[in-house]
């Protein structure tokens, strides 16, 4: 009887084993299936969610529209950044320093168009991810999404406000600190945007001497994207730093050089199709001829958008 007993004992001991083992097991499975259906992990705990996204418009340089991988579609308002409108009057008390006069506006409204030019150029047609900051809201002013979007790794709402084609906007999201120095350095180099402080002292170049700054000629009637270019000479004793300028067409197509600076009688290219920049090539990422065979007009502004060298042909 005794033994009886026993064997009862260690079957219920054996089965109590069994069912926390297959509990644990269940919870371990349970755990792994959120680990992989659930959003990547990011370094910065703040980061709440992410998505791929297709950009299908660039509106502004701080505004764009884009696609759901399941072809739904949104706009986007990039968090933490404010670039000068390029849609009604623009608000020099807005960008600190600038001054209320005819030559900042003029400035900003340049440099509006500068850093939308800026974003098309990074962002149009590109997949990006999307970062939501738990900080901030999840939608902003006309129910635009708030949002960081990340182009290869990197964040490009931050990049705009580093390279001086934006202000931080006064809002609560994790990165600011981070934002406010970038904008802290760009306004010490005036870059772009901040050049609007003195508009009247320069022609909004950061170094050397722009209108030394010639086009030679258009290729227009080429063979391929490639072939289809233009020459950009710079005919001045030093280097001139092109950060922030634009080289475009008529029709509005343009190409923004970033983090370039052309030597003293060297040349550059600008190809209408894609490549990688280098020292003598660059490349606006257009998927068809833009440069009109009948004739154009090739122009080179400043970031503060003053025109520097022209060809019409």
């Amino acid at each position: 009887m005794a033994i009886a007993v026993g064997s009862v004992s260690v079957t219920r001991r054996k089965l109590l084993t069994a069912v926390i083992v297959v509990a644990l097991v269940a919870t371990g499975m349970t755990a792994s299936a959120g680990a992989v259906t659930g959003p990547s992990v990011e370094t910065t705990t703040s980061i709440s969610e992410s998505t791929t996204v297709t950009v299908t418009n660039v509106v502004d340089g701080d505004t764009i529209d884009i696609e759901y991988q399941n072809g739904s579609s949104d706009t986007v308002r990039l968090l933490g950044v404010d670039t000068p409108e390029t849609y009604g009057s623009v608000s020099p008390g807005e960008f600190e320093g600038v001054p209320d006069t005819q030559a900042g506006r003029e400035c900003l409204q340049a440099a509006g168009e500068n850093a939308s030019a800026y974003a098309t150029d990074q962002l149009a047609d590109q997949t990006v991810t999307l970062q939501f900051d738990s900080q901030a809201d999840r939608r902003g002013d006309y129910g635009r999404l708030l949002a960081y979007v990340q182009v290869d790794g990197s964040n490009f709402n931050y990049d705009l406000v580093e390279r001086g084609h934006a202000r931080v906007y006064d809002s609560t999201f994790s990165q600011s600190d981070s934002f406010y120095s970038a904008e802290s350095a760009a306004q010490s180099a005036e870059r772009n945007v901040w050049s609007c402080r003195t508009p009247n002292d320069d022609d909004g170049s950061s170094g050397g001497d722009a209108s030394a700054l010639t086009i030679d000629w258009v290729n227009a009637e080429a063979s391929s994207l490639n072939d289809e270019r233009v020459k950009i000479t710079n005919t001045g004793s030093s280097s001139i730093d092109l950060d922030g300028f634009t080289l475009s067409d008529e029709a509005g197509h343009s190409h923004t050089f970033a983090e370039f600076t052309l030597g003293a009688g060297d040349s550059v290219y600008v190809h209408t199709g894609s490549g990688t920049n280098d020292a003598d090539d660059r490349y606006m990422g257009y998927g068809a001829e833009i440069w009109n065979d009948d004739g154009d007009t090739a122009t080179v502004q400043t970031a503060a958008g003053t025109t520097v060298a022209q060809l019409a042909y």
